[in-house]
């Protein structure tokens, strides 16, 4: 996958882009379409890794192109990679990571709305980290997280059915504060346990784990996700077990 620099990541002024289509018409006149995308990415985009992710705005929309790789430490790695970390207590899946093609592209509104009714999540990417890897909910194959525990590795991620991806709290890079996660696919960011605001777990979310306030990437108050601050089966913290309060896109 094609990379970007940074400096095309971090967009702090206007972006412009104008494609023209010329069409013939019958009484040989000529048509123009022009389509013209402008604003700014959102300041949180920053924080992803741009040797993991591409991301750029199109039209009305924000286009994330992932290579669907971690780029943190873990035993999924395998041995001889230079991000192999031995975890002896994981029950590893099948396959390492260097054995797929997990990349994938998350097409997303640049002003997200919340929509009249929540979204059940299925299986499979409901979000991309910041890290470039997916998200995923709170089951695995059709049943609880419970059967596949064993198997996720410290940073609460594994692989299967192909790509590798988290379920828990990603304790690579958070771990009970109030950094950025990634993004779901309905457009909305998500963030670890506490809230930027307050400094503090919040309390007033709503039953998908989301509210409105300000973070660190904006001074107006937005929507938002956070990770549940309730232990699951005593000991882990999932990311995102509730409903998409926007509209979700496909992660293709």
């Amino acid at each position: 996958m094609k990379k970007i620099n940074k400096a095309r990541l971090a967009v702090l002024s206007t972006i412009t882009m104008t494609v023209f289509a010329f069409i013939a018409c019958s009484n040989d006149e000529e048509s123009i379409d022009e389509v013209t995308s402008t604003g700014e990415l959102h300041a949180a985009f920053a924080e992803f890794d741009t040797d993991e992710t591409s991301i750029y705005l199109s039209g009305s929309n924000v286009v994330i192109e992932t290579t669907g790789n971690p780029n943190h430490t873990t035993v999924y790695w395998g041995e001889g990679n230079a991000l192999y970390k031995e975890e002896p207590n994981v029950d590893l899946t099948p396959s390492i990571i260097p054995n797929y093609d997990a990349s994938a592209t998350l097409t997303v509104s640049q002003n997200p709305q919340k929509a009249s009714s929540p979204t059940s999540t299925s299986l499979g990417a409901i979000g991309i980290a910041i890290s470039g890897a997916a998200i995923f909910n709170d089951q695995e194959g059709n049943g609880a997280l419970d059967q596949a525990a064993a198997s996720l590795d410290y940073t609460g991620g594994h692989i299967g059915p192909q790509e590798y991806h988290y379920h828990l709290e990603p304790k690579a890079w958070t771990e009970d504060d109030d950094k950025l996660v990634g993004i779901l696919a309905d457009g909305f960011f998500i963030y670890g346990r506490k809230c930027n605001s307050t400094g503090a777990y919040p309390t007033d979310l709503d039953a998908s784990g989301g509210h409105t306030s300000i973070t660190q990437h904006n001074t107006e108050t937005e929507y938002h996700y956070h990770i549940e601050n309730e232990l699951y089966n005593n000991q882990y913290y999932l990311i995102f077990p509730g409903a998409y309060q926007g509209t979700p896109s496909s992660i293709n």
